[in-house]
């Protein structure tokens, strides 16, 4: 006979409340590194349908009039784009920043501070995404 067993609270969905910050910088990494994953697949998909065929002129290219060059003009005129860049700088920023932290802390230096560490590198991932906002929206108007 199989018998049952009591999971307690692996099941119960407001554990959440109850990570440290340990666990959220694991939840975060992982999080951040999948949406880097996957802006890598789309933007090869995008791009690799605007690569302009090889048999095209020169003077075509370098007019700026290829199909490539007009697919990156009319991608970097939409607000959308502009603010999902500004996204995109902040995951791979903190991702940045965290994969260092964790290199330290694996290699024993800081150890007792991974806490201070984690919330160090939000701060700074903040600090500088906040900071670039002014350069990624500067030609969408």
């Amino acid at each position: 006979m199989s018998q049952s067993y009591n999971r307690g609270l692996i099941e119960d969905f407001s554990r959440w409340r109850e990570f440290e910050a340990g666990m959220w910088a694991w939840i975060f990494h992982k999080f951040t590194g999948w949406v880097l994953i996957g802006y890598l697949f789309t933007h090869i998909a995008v791009l690799s349908t605007a690569i302009p065929a090889s048999g095209a002129e020169t003077a075509v290219l370098q007019a700026g009039n290829d199909v490539y060059t007009q697919t990156i003009v009319s991608l970097e005129g939409l607000l959308l784009v502009r603010v999902l860049e500004v996204g995109l700088l902040a995951v791979a920023v903190f991702h940045m920043l965290n994969g260092a932290r964790l290199l330290l802390v694996d290699l024993g230096v800081g150890l007792e501070s991974q806490d201070k560490s984690f919330y160090a590198s939000l701060i700074l991932t903040g600090a500088i995404t906040v900071a670039s906002v002014p350069t990624f929206i500067a030609g969408a108007f």
